[in-house]
Parts: structure tokens; sequence; C-alpha cells
């Protein structure tokens, strides 16, 4: 790929295609989506600062059986489901300041015409579409063919009861769905038929998409070297690649197969053309020619994924636009999980940091993209977050080092010389900016190679040495000495044109502290060839004020805090049950107390067991937030949860979110028990009188 980084004139700006995994749809974003997002977005903002045409771009993954199941018991369309998850990304987004161009849906327009052209093209074209009869369970309940996370039953190997249709969590084994012993649709609780299908496949184990892959993934250099090895031994192993399964029978949510009723598109091959209609959605509504762009031989595509998803971007993706005749990305960025404390987090199970929680107990968004910036490298490592390193490396070296440069010199500028600076000095060849300008071309390299833990480090380096000519030099010392106003002046402005270069090299990670730094320095946004061009003399900054906060313990305190909870249950005894059983009454409240609970009627949209829990079930609920929430109820004892989906019931929505062993518990639902549960086990969900609305309040 191009590295042409200078910044010179004759510089031709690269026109840069970028974008990020697409989260499927079925949930709000969790703190995996947002450091990918930011590893993103710090090379957009770097490729940005150096003059480069970036459109990054991103969507929703909007298809597939679960989406649809999950519509169909909130009894909702898809469309509507989709549409209320993505009301709920902005806010993500905009808090953790990731500058996507244009966010969309695979379900746009835009993706279906482009994954029925490409699929067309495929076909025709390339002779690359097949098809084969293949047999697997139906759920004759349902009318409809089970993905393997829809079907349960016994291992084959072990004998553990209520196993997913691929491999056991008891004893690892890895199986067909077939194999099962005592097979059950956990849709319907049906045992699941054998039934005949015609599938359509592309044919990946075609002599030319091996070479092509071969070449592409192996010999291009395109891949981190952990990728390409593990590409590799998916194109040299035993058997070599198969053919891929790229339908699905209806009923379906997803994109239709041309001239094949009833036939949908698997989600995983529109899901990655869906940055293709996320950026055609884009150029559209700005008036660009997206067929122009894309077939520029001077456009670069670059994705950043989870190393979860490789298999599809490194094989299918590149196969599919190859030979359908369209441009194949320039590079694939793979990227490790996150994990808090050497502890691996888990999306299904909900465990890890909230990124709303952090941003609502008012932690700064930039600490967070300066730490998780600090871990990154170009290998596919895992990122680990602890808080006491939080802590500590943001203290000393945002607020200890760098901001420090400037609260130490902006105040004698200000109040001895009108605050105007002095550069006379700031020639070409002066030691002091030769130094700083000197980890320029080192820092430009390792932002484009993504290894953001290097260039922060030597960035904190050269505020080291900007620290120890302060110490060395001790303004507060020369603004004692009327007769060295001078040199106070000279010594104060290095420090702030040190500040200026080192917030150029910050400000891929770091964009809104630099946008204070701009307007405190009175200048205009700063460019990555602004680290040759120092104030004028003269020129005048304004007053300074407090840049940026420590982080506190007490922070992390409450971004963890996870008391161990019986439940998510109000224990009121308003069952009608023998009098013995009736718990006393609370002390007295008065209405002010009352009025401090926001009870909320509420819709459960999905409702399923905790792994690993015999008491709790998760629920999924429609406050009217347009978002949902996730809460978990210690009521697995009364209920199944296929009984409470679809009803409403009563919760307290101003509670704060609680950290439980299984994830987060974002409020509070109300049921009835009887004092003594083991002798009076009834617990009972209160549900409200029909024609109430999720969102109404309850008063």
């Amino acid at each position: 790929m191009s590295t042409n980084l200078s910044n010179s004139p004759l510089h031709t700006p690269r026109k840069l295609f970028v974008t990020t995994a697409l989260p499927y749809a079925n949930g709000a974003f969790h703190i995996g989506h947002i450091m990918e997002y930011i590893q993103a977005d710090i090379w957009v903002r770097y490729q940005r600062m150096l003059g480069n045409e970036v459109h990054f771009v991103g969507a929703d993954d909007a298809h597939g059986a679960p989406i649809m199941i999950a519509a169909e018991k909130a009894g909702i369309t898809p469309q509507q489901f989709v549409a209320n998850i993505a009301a709920g990304r902005k806010e993500y987004l905009d808090g953790f300041h990731i500058a996507f161009d244009n966010w969309h849906s695979t379900d746009g327009p835009e993706n279906h015409v482009l994954s029925q052209e490409i699929y067309r093209s495929l076909r025709d074209n390339a002779e690359l579409i097949t098809t084969k009869t293949i047999e697997q369970f139906f759920d004759p309940v349902k009318n409809m063919f089970l993905p393997d996370r829809y079907i349960k039953g016994e291992c084959p190997k072990c004998g553990t009861k209520d196993q997913y249709g691929d491999s056991c969590e008891h004893c690892s084994a890895v199986y067909a769905p077939t194999d099962l012993k005592n097979p059950y649709s956990t849709l319907s609780g049906a045992t699941p038929i054998m039934k005949s299908s015609e599938h359509f496949f592309f044919k990946l184990s075609d002599p030319r998409c091996v070479d092509f892959l071969r070449q592409w993934a192996l010999e291009d250099n395109r891949l981190q070297p952990e990728v390409a090895n593990k590409a590799k031994e998916w194109l040299e192993g035993d058997g070599g690649l198969g053919d891929w399964d790229i339908s699905r029978d209806a009923p379906y949510f997803g994109i239709e197969i041309p001239d094949a009723p009833g036939k949908y598109f698997y989600v995983w091959l529109d899901a990655p053309i869906g940055y293709l209609a996320s950026l055609k959605n884009y150029f559209d509504k700005t008036g660009r020619d997206f067929d122009a762009f894309m077939a520029d031989p001077s456009t670069e595509q670059y994705h950043f994924i989870g190393k979860d998803i490789t298999y599809f971007h490194t094989l299918f993706w590149p196969a599919m636009l190859k030979f359908a005749g369209r441009k194949v990305p320039n590079n694939i960025f793979v990227h490790g999980f996150i994990t808090v404390s050497g502890e691996k987090m888990s999306k299904s199970r909900g465990t890890g940091i909230s990124p709303l929680r952090y941003l609502d107990i008012g932690m700064n968004p930039e600490w967070l993209r300066y730490y998780i910036a600090a871990k990154l490298s170009a290998k596919v490592e895992d990122v680990d977050f602890n808080p006491d390193d939080f802590v500590a490396r943001v203290n000393s070296d945002l607020i200890g080092k760098y901001i420090n440069i400037a609260s130490r010199a902006a105040g004698f500028i200000a109040k001895k010389f009108d605050g105007k600076v002095s550069t006379l000095w700031a020639t070409d060849t002066d030691p002091f900016l030769a130094s700083l300008r000197a980890v320029s071309s080192d820092i430009n390299h390792l932002y484009e190679g993504r290894e953001y833990g290097k260039a922060l480090r030597a960035i904190m380096d050269q505020a080291d040495v900007v620290n120890a000519y302060v110490d060395a030099n001790k303004p507060w010392e020369l603004a004692k000495d009327p007769a060295k106003s001078a040199a106070l002046q000279e010594v104060c402005s290095r420090l702030l044109e040190a500040f200026r270069i080192l917030t150029i090299y910050l400000k891929p990670v770091l964009p809104i502290l630099a946008q204070q730094v701009e307007a405190f320095l009175n200048i205009a946004p700063l460019q990555w060839s602004d680290i040759n061009k120092p104030l004028g003399d003269g020129h005048v900054i304004n007053a300074y004020t407090h840049l940026m906060t420590r982080v506190e313990p007490k922070m992390l305190e409450a971004l963890f805090d996870a008391p161990e909870v019986k439940a998510d249950v109000a224990a009121t005894s308003v069952a009608a049950v023998d009098s013995a059983a009736i718990e006393a009454l609370a002390p007295e409240i008065n209405i002010d107390d009352f009025t401090k609970i926001d009870l909320r009627i509420a819709k459960i949209v999905n409702c399923e067991h905790v792994e690993g829990s015999d008491k709790l079930l998760r629920l999924t609920l429609d406050v009217g937030e347009g978002r949902l929430r996730n809460v978990f109820s210690g009521i697995k004892a009364a209920y199944q949860p296929e009984e409470l989906v679809g009803k409403l019931t009563v919760m307290v929505a101003n509670l704060a979110p609680r950290k439980m062993k299984f994830g987060i518990s974002e409020g509070m639902v109300l049921a009835a028990s009887a004092a003594d549960e083991k002798a009076n086990p009834g617990i009972y969900i209160l549900n409200p009188w029909p024609g109430a609305e999720p969102g109404m309040r309850i008063r």
C-alpha cells in the first residue's frame, strides 16, 4: 500500500475508504465496539491531519434469524426492531468523539441493489455459484429451518443436557447438530425433524479463488503476519477451502436472492457489502459519484475488524469482490479483544465495562481514548483495561507531563506580557525545536502503522524532555527578577511552542482537548504540517483555563461497582397470602420520598435463561426510550421465559445500573412475594391493566 507521508506541497492526497466491522443490530454497543471505533477513528483523524481524503463509514448489520425472531417476540417488524437499536447509536459515538461520516443499515435500499448485483456477477460472469441439496433440522411448529444456535440437546460425547447444536460447553466437544441426542428447538420446544432444501453456494474451492487468495493474502503483504499465517492454514490445510453456503430459506429477514423465490442471502454475504452500501448512501447524499470513486485505481480500501471475524474478511470478502469485478481491500486491520484486569469479556453474557456507565458518571471520554491507544499495537493482541493502571497512566502522562507544560507557562505570559509570546528565537536551527521536530517522522510512521502505543511513548518521552527544560530554567525563579523578564518570556514561549507541537502529535487521539488548546493558543485547527510553523512573534494567546482534570480512583469504583444482589426484584407483599406471611410495612415516607422513584411501564421484549444461574432470568425491556434495557430478575423459579415475552410489567427506571456477576442490570422490575419465601415460594410479576403503554409513568 501507499505510505507517502510527505507534508510538502507536492504531496498528492491519498483517497481512503475506511470502515469498522458492522455491529449486529440486536443490542447496544459494548466496550469492544468502542475500542475498535476508537482505533479506527484515531487512524482516520491522523490521515486527515496529513491532508488525505478520507471517507469513514459504518452501518448496522440488520439481517438474519436472530433479529427476525427477537422482533417477532417483541410484536414489531424487524425493521422497527433495528430502528429502535439504531436510535441509541449516536449517544455512544458522539460520547467518545468517534467521527463516522455516515452511519447506515444493511437493510437500506443501496445494500439490496449492490448485493444482488454482486451475486449476479458471481453467478453469470464468474460462474462461481452452484446449488446442492442439504439436510438440516426443521422446526415443525415454527415452520422454519433452524440455525445451530436455536437447537439444543444432550452432548453426544458426555451426555450434558441443554447444549447448543455445534459444541458442548461442558466437555468442549465439537459436533454437527444432527449428532445431538434428544434435540429440541429453543424457539418452540418441539423436536426438530430432518428436511431437505436446495441451497446456493459460492465456490470458494474453485482454483481461481484459491490462486487469487494465495496471492492476495499471502504474497501481497496485505495482512499482519499472524493473520497471514492463519490464512495460510485455511488455504493449505487438509481439504483446502470448502464452498460457502450463502442462502437461507424463508421465513428469513434478509435480501432475496434473484430468480430464487423463498431464498434469501445468508447474512454474512450481504453484511460486508453493507460497507459499500453505506459509502454509496453517503455519496448520494453529498453529490459524489460512488462508481467513479470505487473504480479509481488510486482509491484505497481498509477495514478494521476483530479477530473473531477474520475468516470472512480475509477469504470470502476479497474473493467476492475480485470475481464480481470490484476493488479488493488494500488491507484488513485485525485487532484482539478487550479484557478487564486479565478477564475475558463476553458479549453474550453482558460482562465488562458499560460505555454509557462510563459517560454517565462523568468520566472524560478522552481518558479512555488515550488509555486504549496506549495499549494498541499493529499486532493481533488483546487489550487489557486495568483500573489502577488506567488511573496512573492518565494522571501521569496527560496531567503530570503534557498539561503540566501549559499550566507552568501560560500564567506568566498572561500576567507579565499581556498574553504575547516571543518567538524570535524559533529558528530552523534552534536545538530545542529541532529535538521536538526530529521525532515527527517516527511518530508519523507509527500512526500510519497503527502502532499507537509506541507513538504515545515517543510523545511522552518528548514531554519528559520539555519538563526537564522547565526544571532546569525555573520560570518561577526568573519571574522574581525584573531584569530577567526577557528570559522569562522566552522560556515560557518555548514551553508553549513545545506544548503546541505535542498537541499536534496527540490530536488524533485527543481531538476535543486539541480543540481546547487551539482556542487557548488562539490558532486555527492544527494540521501535521504545522509542526514546522511556530507561533508568530508577538502572537497573543487567550487566558488559560484548566484543560483536563485528574482521574479520581472513586470514579473507577463507581464504574465497577458491582454489589452482589439476590435479584432485581422488589419484594412487596401485595399478593393474597396467609396473613402470617405478610411482611411488616416499611417505615413511613412522605410524598417527596415517593416521587424520587421513577416507576415506568415496561414491555418485556425478550426473556432468556442466564447461563450459570439457577435463580435469574435476563429480561430485555422497552421503557419507551428508543433503546432497550437489560435487567436481571430472580424469578426463574416462577416463570418460563416464553411466558413473559410480550407482557407489560412495572420497573424502577431511575435506579443506578448495577454490575452483577452476569452483566449490567439497568433497573429493577417489580414483583410481589411473601415474607417467608421458603414457606410461601410464590413470586408474582406486576402486570398493568390493558391499555398501558411502555414508558408511561406510575404516579
